[in-house]
């Protein structure tokens, strides 16, 4: 397994436009926000043209790297010198490999399938132009954060994206919700954000270098300590930016954001950061067991929370976040597996940006037809009016919950395979989380799109424009033969990443076959569970008050926001609160202290300096009388 750079050619050829797949975005996006007024009426198709034209770029690459063999297809190039110091050297490049050209194509190829949708959603907004400029200013930065060839350039993305999602999740900031979510995503992500920035200075400090191919070159001569202090660091970043337990309370939060922000960067990409963080750092955490341990129990502990939340949403987008924290939880499970699981976690990160991105816009297309309403309990009967949205809804439906021949069948159903080959409870959670996930995806289809209506008086559902539903359609053919395409096509994706994360193969408790049967099984007993519980009864417009624990726990997000106030912001607030009174106290005290004893002093002295001559001469008198007395009575003795 070759490490990431060690045997990376120099960019030629196609290759040697790397840059531009970053610098298109990024140079759109300082072009639609600076030009004012003037940019209004042609802003939007800037936006939307710039990932168009990288992912023609990124796709015309991976072709080329098709044409390669398997051990010569990375290629890195070299921009700049960043820091020139003799202790150590950091060079600002990108590395193209199997990889990170999986993450480019998502990005942009999905990205541009958002923007076009966003064309009509945002078509009667006043700062749409604004809006497509973020978008771009957020798709530099996740190309950056993954075309890096070093951890920092990775943090610089990885900030860069923050900074983006906080003006995208706050666009509408009109709205306090919109506002107050952006500021607790900002924050929460900056807890996650102080591991990575450490983690990269103890890599400097050790091994003089933050290069992907410096740091995993030494990481096995540095020690067990080393490894496993930089990969809690990593897995504390990649907790916050992918929403993983216990900094996962923002992304419900962040569904004030405009839909395609929830599609663009809270299921397709930024939330997927942490998953590639650890994967990518793969050398790490081969060489520190108990960081794996760790990333394993993060996983299965948020893909059980993402699943019960989920189960209680009665707002269309927060049960879908729910479930996006609860898929990116199956994916940290599979990266802290290692080598036998590294690949799957890339897998279902890639067919997930497929059937999310499509429920999410989907999600959208229900809001724009019923006047922005967002609640369950306010649907019902759509499939009639918005049949276009229904069926591709549907689709993403059946890729999530893992029915063959969807997406969702070929990479979740791996995980849970592989994570049976960990240890028998690992798995059993995996599984019993597909059952949930059936459950309350089943739900959400009963509510939407069955039953009988329940709509507001002045409620006109009907299907969204041809710009909306045609990327609609785009995703759910991508949730339907993606999964089979990346499993099976040129090897599949297993194959294709081996030259950069390994590969191990290990037997379950059972065969493949009963495996998949007893998922099967599992995910019919959740969609039987949701029939039962409420596709065949009435559903109620406003939510029952009386309900189990276990519900009221889900309502509340799991009590994921009390958590972190009693963890983090109550003893912040004390810690802050003692710091400003050492400040105001000691620190001030000492310097104002000190000024007011040369100000008393100064005060006391000016007291002597009258002006006037005769006290002046009496005080020489008095003084040449002193020095007289005194040589006396020296003499004298």
């Amino acid at each position: 397994m070759a490490q990431a750079g060690e045997q990376a050619a120099q960019a030629s050829g196609v290759f040697s436009l790397l840059w531009l797949i970053v610098a298109i975005p990024a140079v759109s996006a300082a072009v639609i926000l600076l030009s004012g007024r003037a940019g209004k009426s042609w802003g939007h198709l800037l936006g939307c043209a710039a990932p168009i034209a990288s992912f023609v770029l990124g796709a015309v690459m991976f072709f080329t790297m098709l044409g390669r063999g398997a051990d010569d297809r990375a290629v890195q190039q070299q921009l700049f010198t960043f820091i020139p110091l003799p202790s150590y050297h950091v060079e600002a490049g990108l590395l193209l490999d199997q990889l990170s050209v999986c993450f480019v194509l998502l990005i942009t190829g999905v990205g541009s399938i958002i923007h076009i949708y966003s064309l009509g959603y945002m078509a009667h907004d006043e700062r749409r132009k604004r809006f497509f400029g973020y978008l771009n200013l957020f798709v530099a930065a996740m190309l950056l954060l993954v075309l890096a060839n070093d951890f920092l350039f990775v943090f610089i993305g990885w900030e860069g994206v923050g900074v983006a999602s906080y003006l995208l999740i706050g666009f509408w900031q009109h709205k306090h919700s919109a506002a107050t979510a952006a500021k607790k995503a900002f924050v929460v992500n900056r807890v996650g954000d102080v591991g990575l920035s450490l983690a990269v200075m103890l890599m400097l400090a050790t091994f003089g270098t933050s290069s992907f191919a410096g740091v995993f070159s030494h990481i096995g001569a540095a020690g067990t300590g080393i490894a496993t202090a930089l990969g809690f660091l990593l897995l504390l970043g990649a907790c916050g930016k992918s929403a993983q337990f216990p900094l996962q309370s923002w992304l419900l939060d962040a569904m004030e954001g405009p839909t395609p922000v929830s599609a663009l960067i809270h299921a397709a990409t930024m939330v997927t950061a942490g998953v590639y963080l650890v994967t990518r750092s793969h050398a790490i955490f081969d060489q520190a067991p108990a960081a794996q341990s760790a990333v394993v129990a993060v996983g299965t502990i948020t893909l059980l929370m993402g699943a019960v939340i989920g189960c209680a949403k009665d707002d269309l987008k927060k049960a879908l976040a729910g479930s996006t924290m609860s898929q990116i939880g199956y994916m940290m499970l599979a990266a802290g597996l290692g080598p036998v699981g590294y690949a799957f976690a890339i897998f279902h990160l890639l067919t997930h940006g497929f059937f999310k991105a499509d429920m999410f816009l989907g999600a959208g297309s229900v809001m724009h037809g019923m006047n922005d309403e967002i609640n369950m309990r306010r649907f019902g009967a759509l499939r009639k009016f918005m049949p276009l949205t229904f069926g591709t809804f549907v689709v993403g439906y059946l890729a999530i919950i893992g029915v063959p021949p969807f997406a969702g069948f070929f990479s979740k159903d791996k995980i849970i395979e592989a994570a049976f080959s960990y240890n028998i409870w690992i798995g059993l959670c995996a599984l019993v989380g597909a059952g949930i996930t059936a459950f309350y995806m089943s739900r959400m289809v009963y509510m939407t799109y069955l039953g009988h209506k329940r709509w507001a008086k002045d409620a006109h559902p009907h299907e969204s424009p041809p710009v909306m539903t045609i990327p609609l359609i785009i995703l759910a053919a991508l949730s339907l033969v993606g999964g089979a395409g990346l499993a099976y096509l040129g090897g599949g994706i297993v194959s294709w990443l081996e030259p950069v994360v390994g590969e191990e193969h290990a037997e379950g408790p059972m065969s493949v076959l009963a495996m998949t049967l007893l998922t099967l099984l599992v995910v019919a007993l959740g969609i039987v569970a949701a029939w039962y519980f409420v596709a065949r009864r009435d559903v109620p417009e406003v939510a029952p008050t009386k309900v189990s624990p276990i519900t009221t726990a889900a309502r509340r997000d799991l009590y994921g926001d009390a958590f972190n106030e009693v963890v983090l912001m109550r003893p912040g607030q004390e810690v802050t609160r003692g710091l400003v009174a050492f400040d105001d106290h000691g620190v001030d005290g000492v310097v104002t202290g000190l000024a007011a004893f040369v100000g008393g002093v100064s005060g006391r002295v000016r007291r002597l300096q009258t002006g006037f001559v005769r006290s002046y001469a009496l005080v020489m008198f008095g003084g040449a009388a002193l020095v007289v007395v005194s040589m006396l009575l020296v003499r004298l003795s």
